[in-house]
């Protein structure tokens, strides 16, 4: 898979030109099940949607009846395949709950992650302490670091869970194997946090955790790709500046694959892909990288809190 690319961006960008090529081609989803012979009709939505990991052979009948050939059937067959791929990741799945294996697919595609933290630590920031505090104080297990609910259309994967995955000794693992990406070789994407006041002094964890997840947050800071803000309370940010929620953008090396953010909400997390939407976020995110301490001051700011 080339670098910088992921799975779940794949499928979304694979479902949206198997819904365009069969809306050329004037047919309808049920018109298209039954030439090619499929049993299950939702298979084609699950495909079109994004919600499932693609069989090749199955895009291949589509792409048959489509009449696709040369370049564009080519390059189609190669987003199949980096769709279906699970290759970093494959060992950890089994106890990766489905909202971990949605944050990890597109954690570990990315060239870019930029974060805004409102009153959670980001998960891939999270001591082994804090994840479990968090964990267990959830009312809705798996849900401390802003893992999805379920897996966003357009955006698709496994959708079945393990009683195992379930587990707080399971879950804390899964997170902190996801935390590798940041010091994966070669090419770690380059990471860059907004962490408000609130979500470093909050009621995110008692104060012997939030001590530890602090110290870790000093060390993280000395990565080479790393980049940690902290908007104190005093920041001058306007009120039309701040969100009602924390946020996640992913950037990924092909131009063709779409920026993506999530954003945290109490029932299910948020997933876009439009343009218009992603530039708006990545505007906010400008403006509070912008109130926030520089990273050196912002690297005092946490070590005088250890004091």
């Amino acid at each position: 898979m080339p670098r910088g690319s992921s799975p779940i961006v794949r499928r979304q960008r694979l479902g949206a030109e198997l819904r365009r090529l069969r809306e050329v081609a004037g047919l309808t989803g049920e018109q298209v099940v039954d030439r090619v012979g499929w049993a299950a009709k939702s298979k084609l939505s699950r495909l079109e949607n994004g919600r499932s990991r693609p069989d090749l052979a199955d895009v291949l009948d589509l792409l048959d009846l489509y009449q696709v050939r040369g370049r564009d059937r080519d390059q189609l067959v190669a987003i199949t395949r980096d769709a279906g791929n699970t290759r970093g990741w494959l060992r950890a799945y089994p106890v990766m709950t489905q909202r971990q294996r949605g944050y990890a697919e597109l954690e570990a595609g990315s060239a870019g992650i930029r974060e805004y933290a409102l009153s959670i630590v980001p998960g891939l920031l999270q001591t082994a302490e804090y994840a479990r505090t968090r964990i267990l104080s959830s009312p809705t297990r798996g849900r401390a670091d802003g893992v999805p609910a379920q897996r966003p259309a357009p955006a698709g994967g496994p959708a079945a869970e393990t009683p195992a995955a379930q587990e707080p000794d399971t879950e804390v693992a899964a997170r902190l194997a996801r935390q590798t990406v940041l010091t994966r070789q070669p090419d770690p994407p380059r990471y860059e946090a907004v962490l408000d006041e609130q979500a470093l002094l909050g009621r995110g964890a008692p104060p012997p955790v939030r001590d530890g997840q602090l110290a870790h947050l000093t060390s993280l800071a000395m990565l080479p790709n790393v980049t940690i803000r902290v908007l104190p309370r005093e920041a001058a940010v306007g009120p039309d500046f701040v969100p009602y929620s924390g946020f996640s953008i992913y950037h990924f090396t092909d131009p063709d694959d779409p920026e993506t953010v999530t954003v945290e909400a109490l029932a299910r997390e948020l997933v876009l892909t439009d343009r218009t939407a992603v530039e708006r976020y990545a505007r906010v995110f400008d403006w509070l990288r912008d109130a926030a301490l520089d990273p050196v001051r912002s690297r005092a700011w946490l070590e005088s809190r250890l004091e």
